[in-house]
C-alpha cells in the first residue's frame, strides 16, 4: 500500500510532463509569426459607381525578405505570395481624410503576420488623389458604406472567401477612418455639432478651414449653416444603413468624434477601443476621443500616447514621404513614433484576438 501511494504522484507527474510537452507546440504556435502576402483588389464603390483600389494582406508560408516598395511606402509583405489556407478573422482598415490604402501598412502587415486577413481601400472623394467630397454627405455617410462594400466583395470573391471567417470581422481606422469605424459599429452623428466645434476651435484648419466657403454656399441657397447641416442629417441613410452587423469589434485611432452627442452610441453593442494623442491639434482629445469615452458603453479599452500629436498614428515615414509631407512625418519632442507603433500594433492585436475569439 505505501508503495502504491508513492507511485501515484510519480505517474501524475509523468502525465503532467507529457501534457506540457504536447501542449508546448500549440502555445508556441499562438505566438509565432508568418510571412505576409499582399495583393491588389478592386472594389465597386456604391457611392460614386466607380471602382476603387485596395489591398489584402494575408498570412503566407513565404517568408518576407526585406520590404516591397509600393509608391512612397516600404511594405513588409511579398506581392502575391502563397496564402496559408484556412478561414481567418478579417480586419478592414479605413484611412483618414486624404489618406491612402497603404497609409497604415505597418498595422496591416503586423496583424497579417499574426494570422489575420486585413483589407484596405481608397475612400473615393476623400483620398490623396481626390478630396472633392470632404464635408459632404458622400463622405460623411458614404465612408462606412464603402467599408461594407469591401467586406461584401471579399466574402463573395473566389480568391478571398475561403480565407475569411465571416463570423469574425473587425474594423480599424484613423481620424476620419476612426469616425468610419464608429459608424460601422452603429454610432450616429449629429452634423450640426460641427458648428459648435468650429466656434470653439476656429484655428483648426483641418476641420474648420473651409467654414467660410460652406457658409457662403449656404447663403447662396438662402439657408443658414444649421439648415444645411440639418438637411444633411436627413440624408444620413441615403446610401443605406451605415452600421454593419457583420462587424464584431472596432479599433478607433484619434477618431473624428466631436459630432457624436450623448445618444450617439445608443446603438453600439460591440467592443470599441479608443486611442489618441495627448496633444492632438487636429482633433483635440477633450472634444473628440475623451468626449466620447464616457458615452461608449461597450468601451473595451482606451489609451493616450503622451505628448503625441495627430499624425503619430501614421507609420514612420520613408525618406520619400518625409520630403512630400514633412508636417505629417515629424513628431513633437519626446515622441518616438516607431516605439508608439510597436505598442499600437500590439494593442490592436490583443484587442482583435480577444473580441474576435482568436486563440
Amino acid at each position: 500500500m505505501p508503495h502504491a501511494v508513492t507511485r501515484a504522484p510519480a505517474r501524475l507527474f509523468h502525465w503532467l510532463v507529457m501534457l506540457l510537452f504536447l501542449l508546448a507546440p500549440c502555445a508556441a504556435l499562438a505566438d509565432t509569426t508568418t510571412g505576409v502576402g499582399i495583393a491588389r483588389i478592386s472594389i465597386s464603390d456604391p457611392i460614386s459607381g466607380k471602382p476603387t483600389e485596395g489591398y489584402v494582406f494575408y498570412p503566407s508560408s513565404q517568408s518576407v525578405q526585406g520590404t516591397t516598395a509600393l509608391g512612397p511606402y516600404d511594405v513588409a509583405a511579398a506581392t502575391d505570395a502563397p496564402a496559408i489556407p484556412g478561414a481567418k478573422p478579417l480586419v478592414v482598415i479605413s484611412h483618414g481624410n486624404g489618406g491612402s490604402n497603404l497609409g497604415h501598412h505597418d498595422l496591416a502587415t503586423y496583424l497579417a503576420s499574426h494570422g489575420f486577413v486585413v483589407a484596405t481601400l481608397n475612400h473615393l472623394g476623400d483620398y490623396f488623389r481626390d478630396t472633392s467630397r470632404v464635408g459632404g454627405i458622400e463622405v460623411l455617410a458614404g465612408r462606412p458604406i464603402q467599408v461594407k462594400a469591401t467586406i461584401s466583395m471579399l466574402l463573395t470573391d473566389p480568391r478571398w472567401k475561403a480565407l475569411i471567417d465571416p463570423s469574425r470581422i473587425g474594423v480599424a481606422g484613423f481620424s476620419a477612418g476612426g469616425y468610419t469605424s464608429l459608424m460601422i459599429a452603429g454610432a450616429k452623428p449629429r452634423f450640426v455639432r460641427f458648428i459648435a466645434f468650429c466656434d470653439r476651435y476656429p484655428d483648426d484648419k483641418d476641420v474648420c478651414g473651409h467654414r467660410a466657403d460652406f457658409e457662403a454656399s449656404a447663403k447662396k441657397q438662402g439657408k443658414t449653416m444649421e439648415q444645411v447641416l440639418d438637411e444633411m442629417q436627413g440624408q444620413l441613410g441615403r446610401y443605406g444603413d451605415t452600421a454593419d452587423p457583420r462587424v464584431k469589434a472596432a479599433f478607433a485611432m484619434a477618431p473624428l468624434s466631436m459630432i457624436f452627442d450623448e445618444h450617439g452610441f445608443d446603438n453600439v453593442h460591440i467592443p470599441v477601443y479608443l486611442y489618441y494623442g495627448q496633444n492632438d491639434h487636429v482633433l483635440p482629445p477633450e472634444a473628440n476621443a475623451r468626449h466620447i469615452q464616457p458615452l461608449v458603453r461597450t468601451l473595451a479599452g482606451v489609451k493616450e500616447i503622451p505628448k503625441a500629436d495627430h499624425w503619430v498614428f501614421l507609420p514612420p515615414c520613408s525618406a520619400e514621404l518625409e520630403k512630400e509631407i514633412p508636417v505629417m512625418c515629424r513628431d513633437p519632442e519626446g515622441v518616438d513614433r516607431a516605439k508608439a507603433h510597436a505598442q499600437i500594433n500590439a494593442d490592436a492585436l490583443a484587442f482583435f484576438r480577444k473580441t474576435l475569439d482568436v486563440r
